[in-house]
């Protein structure tokens, strides 16, 4: 009854996981695909602000989508933590604190459509500041985006070593990485560069949230590394507890 328990709680982890990670590919879309895509011009300012005017809920809409986005990123990261800890548990860290990282960056960015807003709000708005402000938001997600790449690494070779998830999916995930990171360099490098490699890497993002919604995890592997890896911290524990004693002793 208990392992009968453990298994669906482990299962119930990977399927949240799984559906936080899907919920960011429509907010993203809309923030990050879709409004660009539907209001700005490029090379046209003027035109770029008669669409953000006349369609000022839509950007506004985009604003919260990346805010909800970064919530979501939260609990996405901490729910994988939880399920790949067993693995590695400082490669799972790593994971963590390149995705958290993001976090900050992401949304101080977004106060740069906030300014738009502002300016575009203003009896006087400056299109030399609604511009700026709207190069520097797209460089800001280029620098976000070294992020939301080098967190794949971690995660996709905890995933190849896991046993419990295919390790193809940790092989794409690590592909991923560096197409976002790729895509970062070439930006500040070569702007004229041209072409998008994520477009092209970002699969192993899609696929991963897919297994764990609808195949979750092999319950059995899991639980054998997590015992394993909470005997050897209590060792651990052992050893230094030992260890303090020995040296206290006079």
């Amino acid at each position: 009854m208990m392992t009968h328990h453990k298994n669906h709680s482990t299962q119930h982890l990977a399927r949240i996981a799984g559906w936080l990670y899907l919920l960011l590919i429509p907010l993203g879309v809309l923030g990050i695909i879709y409004v660009p895509a539907t209001l700005f011009v490029s090379g046209d300012v003027a035109s770029t602000i008669n669409n953000i005017v006349a369609n000022e809920l839509l950007f506004r809409l985009s604003i919260v989508s990346a805010f909800l986005v970064q919530l979501v990123n939260i609990f996405v990261v901490l729910y994988l933590y939880k399920l790949l800890k067993p693995v590695n548990q400082n490669h799972a860290f790593l994971m963590a604190l390149f995705l958290l990282l993001a976090v900050p960056i992401t949304l101080i960015n977004e106060l740069f459509h906030v300014a738009v807003l502002v300016l575009l709000n203003s009896a006087e708005p400056s299109l030399s500041l609604v511009s700026l402000f709207l190069e520097l938001h797209v460089h800001g997600i280029f620098v976000s985006q070294i992020f939301w790449g080098l967190w794949l690494f971690p995660m996709g070779y905890l995933v190849f070593k896991s046993g419990f998830l295919p390790k193809f999916l940790g092989v794409l995930l690590m592909i991923g990485c560096m197409g976002y990171v790729i895509d970062s360099v070439t930006h500040f490098l070569f702007p004229d560069f041209g072409l998008t490699v994520s477009e092209f890497t970002f699969i192993g993002e899609v696929l991963l949230p897919l297994w764990l919604v609808t195949k979750g995890v092999d319950v059995e592997n899991w639980a054998v590394l997590n015992s394993s890896n909470r005997n050897f911290e209590h060792a651990s524990k052992d050893w230094r507890t030992k260890g303090a004693v020995i040296i206290a002793i006079p």
